[in-house]
């Protein structure tokens, strides 16, 4: 067997390996009833978060790896995020009841990924809000991401189906009772990031633009863009970060982190395409000791390198007319 037949071998086990992360460790059954026995955490007045996992969708944890919230106006809820799946919206719904009788006003939903808005049909009785290319993404994407959480975390979307965002928002603030909510328009985690900043209490829903202790996900990622959104949270006036992945802090040092992380990620990566590295060897380079604090780290580097190598590839290529 020749030796590019060989590296060509390797690449594509490495490739399937990095892709196959997330299906892998979502083959455990989920022990005891299917519930994700969610409990809000006052965080700051009138505003409560879901607190998940800082792991990979798994069958054991039904794919709650996210933070949704929701915050009690005097003009009613307002709910950020509605999780993975049907079940988790209805449950959602449900603790939101315990807290308050007031009538859920609008939901908001930061981006395509599959556990911001697979729990929409919970709320699918009042407004549903994302950016314009959140809806779009959905629309394209809606039903293939719908099908691979089900095979993820498989019982756990029994009877979720696709329910696409109704009302398109841009760029502004808006008032709901005593509290004012900047919508803040982003791009660079995916192609519409959508981060909600409220104002009266200076709690900062970040979506997916910050992670905190727990390795970033690129599949749809441009990280050039993703770097300038770390900067416009930089130059906000916040005194609660909540990312939708990974913990809550009262500073701006999970913005250092992901920044860090992503600085890192595309230098090593351009570095190895340009020192004539293959994707198989790329996939095993080492990590630096600071990010060992990072949730699932070797699975993320190896899922972002699958993300990302052919266009960084594709850029050093030299062209040839």
């Amino acid at each position: 067997m020749t030796m590019p037949l060989l590296r060509r071998l390797a690449l594509t086990t490495a490739v399937a390996a990095a892709l196959m992360v997330g299906a892998a460790t979502g083959t455990a059954r989920a022990a005891g009833p299917l519930t994700y026995d969610l409990k809000p955490t006052r965080i700051a007045p009138d505003t409560y978060v879901f607190e998940g996992s800082t792991k990979h969708f798994t069958r054991a944890n039904g794919g709650n790896i996210l933070n949704a919230g929701f915050i009690v106006t005097a003009d009613g809820v307002i709910v950020i995020q509605t999780g993975p799946s049907r079940r988790y919206g209805e449950e959602m719904r449900a603790a939101i009841r315990k807290v308050t009788e007031k009538p859920i006003r609008k939901v908001y939903i930061s981006n395509l990924h599959p556990d911001y808005w697979l729990g929409s049909q919970a709320f699918a009785d009042v407004p549903i809000a994302a950016l314009p290319g959140t809806i779009a993404g959905i629309q394209e994407e809606g039903s293939g991401i719908a099908d691979n959480m089900y095979r993820l975390v498989g019982d756990w979307m029994r009877g979720t189906e696709v329910t696409v965002p109704t009302e398109p928002v841009y760029g502004s603030t808006v008032k709901f009772g005593d509290h004012r909510l900047r919508l803040i328009p982003q791009s660079g985690h995916t192609a519409a990031d959508l981060m909600i900043l409220d104002e009266t209490t200076g709690v900062l829903f970040a979506g997916g633009v910050v992670f905190c202790d727990r390795t970033p996900t690129t599949p749809h990622a441009t990280i050039a863009d993703w770097l300038k959104e770390l900067d416009a949270v930089d130059g906000l006036d916040i005194r609660l970060l909540v990312p939708n992945h990974g913990h809550i802090r009262s500073d701006k040092a999970c913005v250092a982190q992901t920044r860090d992380w992503l600085t890192w990620l595309d230098g090593t990566l351009r570095h190895a395409v340009d020192s004539g590295l293959d994707m198989a060897e790329a996939l095993e380079l080492p990590i630096p000791e600071r990010f060992e604090v990072l949730d699932v780290l070797r699975e993320e580097y190896r899922r972002s390198v699958a993300h990302l190598w052919p266009k960084i590839e594709q850029a050093a290529l030299p062209r040839v007319n």
